[in-house]
């Protein structure tokens, strides 16, 4: 424990989210019959540098790539127990790792050995699922671990990113949605609640995974925080599900 608490330790960062401003609710412009597409808009004096891996890690022969379907700050949600989305490029049988740790901690608060993925593409941690409820206004990073050899943690494919929920009632003053539609994920991203349109979104195309529009919206909130590979991973998905 004391390898992976050196670890996290090394990228914590210490600077605090304040959300001090109400954020503009924009979209991308649209014509009838095309899809509208969300727009991200992070919130004010938000840190940087708070996701691991600028794009996708690993991918070395057999081993996968990873990425966290995070921008690069920490992301900001009304949950208390939000879902985390990660990419994974191709099918494993490595252990795979989820660690979440506070501001305040030397420790991880939630370790967690995950079933690896049969498939390739966006997969999800529930908070609710491990019985942790983020509380208001304290910053936690969190981690996908794909362990290549448990005597290296040196060797581990990392990812991860940043997250801090705010109170609910400085949420609501902002315009937090506690729904989730197509209309929400739009209004989550524009009023800079990244989480809250990702897991939305997420779970929308898991319940409608031949939907192309969905896909066109991960992909474009996707490459507005760089995570370029991943979104054409998605438009890719899209075009074969037409066929």
């Amino acid at each position: 424990m004391a390898t992976c608490t050196h670890h996290f330790m090394a990228h914590a960062i210490g600077a605090t989210v304040m959300l001090i401003a109400s954020l503009v609710s924009t979209s991308v412009a649209v014509t009838e019959g095309e899809t509208e597409l969300p727009r991200y808009n992070a919130p004010q004096n938000i840190a940087p540098r708070a996701r691991i891996g600028g794009t996708l890690r690993g991918s070395d022969g057999d081993t996968p790539a990873v990425a966290a379907l995070v921008p690069d700050h920490v992301g900001i949600t009304v949950k208390q127990h939000p879902v985390l989305n990660w990419f994974l490029s191709k099918h494993t049988s490595l252990p795979i790792k989820f660690t979440l740790i506070d501001e305040r901690s030397i420790s991880a608060l939630v370790e967690r050995s995950l079933a690896p993925p049969n498939k390739a593409g966006v997969h999800a941690v529930k908070l609710e699922d491990l019985g942790f409820a983020l509380q208001a206004n304290i910053q936690y990073r969190w981690y996908i671990s794909v362990i290549k050899d448990t005597d290296s943690p040196s060797h581990d494919i990392v990812t991860g990113g940043m997250i801090e929920r705010c109170d609910f009632s400085e949420c609501s003053i902002l315009g937090a949605m506690t729904t989730c539609t197509r209309e929400a994920v739009v209004a989550s991203a524009a009023k800079g609640f990244w989480y809250d349109a990702m897991g939305c979104l997420c779970d929308l195309i898991e319940s409608a995974p031949t939907d192309t529009e969905l896909r066109k919206q991960r992909a474009a909130l996707l490459r507005q925080v760089g995570l370029h590979e991943v979104a054409d991973w998605d438009v890719a998905q899209s075009h074969a599900r037409r066929r």
